[in-house]
């Protein structure tokens, strides 16, 4: 049964399915306070490497959002874990994303915070950038090469949402040059933060990641905290 926006407690997590594009989405609502200004979403990497809704970074990005007391959605895309459907290099899962901002907005009927990390962030980006319902865009490890898939991304230069890109500067799969070369393309607000020794899964660095993230939402979306 899948959950209600109804004011549940700030803590309480939910596990439901999402009626997705290619079947059942397997996702995790983490509740926030019913006055909430927004709800969010993340999603997860690269489900070929193993990304799913649990890993590391996906699982921290959303503790940061819930920590502004907002409701945070988090699915695992089509193929992954026991979402059904097949892997579609991208493709579909825009689709699974936009079906999950369906939901959102049914639910919450607020603005909505992206973030994404890694192949979550290029789909996500694809996705998000141009709807009214996505207030602002936070893309964690940006693929540019990785394991013989390129990634572009031209939808940013029409992108007119406020974003956040944080990366390591030594992630293989995202070089400073490359990523600093497509952030450049965005159109305005924008920032690019480097995360100091950091690789692609920002190991050991995990609260600067959040204290990136952090600042910026402090901000852009809640200067009163």
């Amino acid at each position: 049964m899948e959950p209600t926006a109804a004011n549940p407690p700030a803590a309480a997590v939910r596990a439901f399915d999402l009626a997705g594009p290619a079947g059942r989405l397997e996702a995790l609502l983490n509740a926030g306070r019913s006055d909430a200004p927004y709800a969010a979403r993340v999603c997860h990497p690269h489900p070929l490497g193993g990304g799913t809704l649990h890993n590391k970074v996906v699982y921290n990005t959303m503790k940061v959002l819930h920590g502004f007391g907002l409701p945070v959605l988090r699915f695992n895309f089509r193929g992954t874990g026991r979402s059904e459907g097949t892997h579609d290099d991208g493709v579909g899962e825009m689709d699974d994303v936009r079906c999950a901002l369906d939901w959102l907005e049914q639910e919450y009927q607020r603005p909505i915070l992206f973030a994404g990390f890694s192949f979550g962030a290029a789909v996500g980006l694809q996705a998000c950038c141009g709807d009214a319902r996505v207030r602002s865009l936070i893309a964690l490890g940006l693929p540019v090469e990785a394991e013989g898939r390129s990634y572009s991304y031209p939808c940013l230069s029409g992108c007119a949402q406020p974003k956040l890109f944080v990366s390591g500067d030594h992630d293989p799969y995202g070089p400073v040059d490359a990523v600093s070369a497509i952030v450049a393309t965005a159109a305005e607000p924008k920032q690019l933060v480097w995360i100091a020794d950091a690789d692609h899964f920002f190991a050991g660095k995990i609260d600067v990641m959040q204290m990136a993230m952090r600042t910026w939402l402090t901000e852009n979306f809640f200067p009163a905290i």
